[in-house]
């Protein structure tokens, strides 16, 4: 076996550990969406929690919901996805301080 095809082979060999890897991390994260949305079920449906509870944490719930979304199943946590990142926080950033803005506008 020559030089070339020992790197080809170790080449291969790595990107299936790393497609595996990755494909572990996807169902993880897909399991623990899974649990946390029967979490918020049970939480809605539990009648001893009242809602000054309940709505914080379902939120909550969501918003680690959404992370799990970017980052495992969109792929955020590779490399390369900067500008999109970058777009996607701006976003995040300007809808923050609009609800911000109507929420004290409304107070006053």
């Amino acid at each position: 076996m020559t030089t070339e095809e020992k790197n080809l082979r170790g080449d291969w060999e790595y990107r299936l550990k790393k497609n595996r890897d990755e494909m572990r991390m996807q169902v993880v994260s897909f399991a623990l969406m899974l649990f946390l949305t029967l979490v918020a079920f049970f939480a809605v449906s539990y009648d001893k929690y009242s809602a000054w509870f309940i709505v914080p944490f379902i939120l909550l719930l969501g918003v680690v919901q959404v992370v799990f979304q970017l980052y495992y199943f969109m792929h955020m946590s590779h490399r390369g996805h900067g500008t999109a990142a970058f777009f996607l926080y701006s976003g995040v950033l300007v809808a923050f301080l609009t609800v911000l803005t109507f929420l004290t506008i409304v107070w006053i």
